[in-house]
């Protein structure tokens, strides 16, 4: 508990920075900081494979949706019904990406990638559809600073950095421990 709560302050006075500093410097990273501080520690965090997996799975899911918002921009409708074919093929591209890695990528890592490029992305591409390029790269830039942070700090002051694969492992090793015991002593 104390360490999570050291951990969870950390994040905070993280975000808090990152705010202020992108102020400073004119980064403009205001709208992106709490979504990209959070997403950047929730990869970080969650104890699923290895901390590089889990970043190109989140960052796969950045690029799938950055794609969905030039092909929504060049060739669907700014209706509901054209929102609703972009949300959907960036969401089926997602599974079918995370399926193409055999397991070595999570679909939740990807999913969170493009659910999080989206929620700092919609309201720049919705404000001006045209000027898509321009604008998805400031957010993107933003983006990546803000989930930078995040992942960083949450990796370096994380309550729990033992991987899922390390505890099934263990796991392993407790379940065939008294059996492959019994077979080393019964073979003296």
């Amino acid at each position: 508990m104390p360490r999570t709560l050291i951990s969870g302050l950390l994040l905070a006075a993280a975000a808090f920075f990152t705010v202020l500093v992108g102020a400073w410097l004119d980064l403009e990273l205001d709208a992106t900081a709490l979504l990209g501080v959070a997403a950047g520690a929730v990869v970080a965090l969650v104890p699923d494979t290895t901390a590089g997996r889990r970043l190109a799975g989140f960052a796969l899911g950045v690029v799938v949706t950055l794609v969905g918002y030039f092909v929504r921009a060049a060739m669907l409708p700014d209706t509901v019904g054209g929102r609703a074919v972009f949300t959907g093929l960036v969401v089926l591209v997602c599974v079918l990406a995370a399926a193409a890695t055999l397991g070595r990528v999570a679909l939740w890592a990807v999913l969170l990638g493009a659910a999080t490029f989206a929620g700092g992305f919609e309201a720049a591409y919705d404000a001006a559809p045209p000027r898509v390029a321009t604008n998805s790269v400031d957010s993107l830039t933003a983006l990546v600073v803000c989930v930078a942070v995040g992942f960083c700090l949450a990796l370096l002051a994380a309550p729990g950095s033992r991987t899922a694969a390390a505890h099934r492992d263990d796991s392993n090793d407790q379940a065939a421990g008294p059996a492959d015991d019994t077979v080393l002593e019964g073979a003296k």
